[in-house]
């Protein structure tokens, strides 16, 4: 990773912009028709002061207030958009997953790989093994990838290390990568993950462990923005869960929850009851359940890339929630067990794909309502002046390729606060 010598300067002109989608809009998660106005403008260019968008607009109206000193690049007539805002991931892992790939793919579910000491608890174990060094070379690769394909902000948790040292650990790697940038980490402690083998006949003793101990010490670190947890039958009970958000919120962190992935009823209206920023997977999640998000302003995170990479069929209802008025998020579940798979553009043609997006809904919540889930609306996820200037700058002249070209290897030029950067 590296940040190129050119552009340089406190004033940019990018001119030549065929299509700048703004993501213009209200102050808040766009919902219902809002997802498809993406603030389009032909022939446009955008004037970058300090490394904030100073001005978007046409060319003819822009031409003229560029400062002679400003570095001019030249966009050939391409598309231009914010940057991808990825808003769950899980970017520290030691090691891979391959055999259990192949162990899927040969017939065994998520569940029975998981019950044999597979899944989540194979991965802690590597991780809980690996120096902060070796996590952090890890993580960066895996952050390089995201950049590559144009995504400048990304949520990270940890998770794979359920005892103090690894999850403390994993949460310093994160603030190390992101004060080393150019990409934004916002941290989230995940230790309500599974419970640890050593915890496997008290998981009672662990719940009281995180929210008792783990959970201030993190928060008097200022090591997470939030705290998550995983609802399911194979993790953590609602009750379980709600010991742990009610220590996270008394300590001034925002909530987060892995709910509603293989059955209904593990933990969407607990995120409705608590108020949670954001309920991520929700592929079975009811009508009713969705009218109490929406009641409590909770945004869904859409994971399509974890639902393809376990050989699932059934995908969020993201129609259904559309229509209810929620602010709907994508990201891509980053992780080595069940969504080995970086791509926020990948995500966008899933999305279209097998969950009726249409291309524009997609994008807004790959980017604006992404930001809003992460409490950065207003710094970030669209191209109006007084946000940074997190951009990128595509090989092509419409929006809708990127959803189009599924999996092609796209490699966007990518700006983050101004500045050009390679990865």
């Amino acid at each position: 990773m590296g940040i190129r010598k050119v552009p340089v300067g406190n004033s940019i002109a990018i001119v030549n912009i065929g299509q700048l989608v703004t993501l213009a809009g209200p102050a808040r998660p766009r919902v219902g028709a809002e997802l498809r106005e993406l603030g389009i403008i032909e022939d446009a260019a955008l004037l970058i002061e300090d490394g904030r968008i100073a001005a978007a607009g046409p060319s003819s109206d822009l031409h003229d207030k560029i400062p002679p000193h400003a570095v001019v690049v030249d966009a050939k007539g391409c598309c231009v958009t914010p940057g991808f805002i990825d808003a769950h991931t899980h970017l520290v892992f030691a090691g891979n997953r391959a055999a259990e790939f192949e162990q899927r793919i040969g017939g065994a579910t998520y569940q029975q790989i998981a019950a044999a000491g597979g899944g989540i608890l194979r991965t802690v174990a590597l991780t809980r093994g690996a120096t902060e060094d070796e996590l952090l070379a890890s993580a960066r690769k895996h952050r390089d990838w995201m950049l590559r394909g144009g995504t400048t902000t990304l949520e990270a948790k940890s998770g794979y290390g359920l005892n103090r040292d690894t999850e403390v650990k994993m949460l310093r790697v994160l603030r190390r990568l992101n004060e080393e940038g150019p990409a934004r980490i916002v941290p989230t402690l995940l230790a309500a993950h599974t419970v640890p083998p050593e915890f496997a006949d008290r998981r009672d003793q662990y719940v009281r462990f995180v929210a008792d101990e783990l959970i201030p010490e993190v928060a008097k670190a200022g090591l997470a923005r939030y705290c998550d947890a995983f609802c399911d039958d194979h993790a953590f009970t609602v009750d379980e869960c709600r010991t742990v958000f009610t220590a996270a919120r008394a300590y001034g962190l925002g909530l987060r929850i892995h709910a509603e992935q293989f059955r209904p009823g593990t933990g969407a209206a607990l995120a409705a009851e608590l108020g949670a920023a954001t309920a991520d997977h929700l592929e079975t999640v009811t009508v009713e359940t969705l009218t109490q998000l929406r009641e409590a302003g909770v945004q869904p995170v859409l994971l399509p890339g974890s639902v393809f990479c376990l050989r699932r069929t059934q995908y969020p209802p993201a129609r259904a929630m559309v229509e209810a008025g929620l602010g709907i998020v994508l990201a891509t579940d980053f992780n080595p067990g069940s969504s080995p798979a970086p791509s926020m553009a990948f995500m966008m043609s899933l999305a279209c794909l097998q969950m009726g997006l249409m291309p524009a809904e997609a994008l807004t919540a790959a980017t604006i309502n992404a930001a809003h889930s992460l409490g950065l609306g207003a710094e970030i996820g669209s191209l109006e002046p007084g946000k940074q200037a997190d951009l990128l700058i595509h090989e092509f002249a419409d929006y809708r390729e990127l959803a189009y070209f599924a999996a092609a290897p796209l490699r966007p030029r990518v700006l983050i606060a101004g500045r050009e950067v390679t990865a």
